[in-house]
């Protein structure tokens, strides 16, 4: 699983690359285009990262003006991160390179066996 894992990441990273993205600060932007605004402290829960390193993904992507910092109406000593109209661009320019890579990735398996990779990995991912 960890082979997978980096070969994964590696060919989003390779795949984000023309684009200035990696595949830590994708997923940022995911987060933040979702329904719910996350704080930091859930993106770091879901990406399973200290809250360091999403503090500091968060202070590039704000340098970048791909999101902002809001005050958390839920908790006032907490930051929720949105996403901008430029970072929501980038994100819907960078979806389907992602989308190749993984289809590369994924070439030596049939569509049932990439449904049923997907189905067992979510499975592992999200176990509730």
């Amino acid at each position: 699983m960890a082979r997978a894992n980096a070969l994964s990441i590696a060919a989003g990273n390779a795949a984000l690359a023309p684009l200035g993205l990696r595949v830590r600060s994708y997923s940022v932007l995911a987060l933040a285009a979702g329904e719910t605004r996350p704080s930091q402290r859930e993106v770091s829960d879901h990406l399973r990262l200290d809250p360091s390193q999403v503090v500091a993904l968060v202070d590039d992507l704000q340098r970048r003006g791909l999101v902002t910092r809001e005050p958390d109406p839920r908790d006032r000593r907490a930051n929720v991160v949105v996403i901008t109209a430029p970072g929501r661009a980038l994100l819907d320019e960078a979806r389907p390179a992602i989308l190749a890579a993984e289809r590369e990735l994924h070439t030596g398996l049939d569509d049932g066996e990439r449904r049923q990779l997907t189905t067992l990995l979510r499975r592992v991912a999200f176990p509730d």
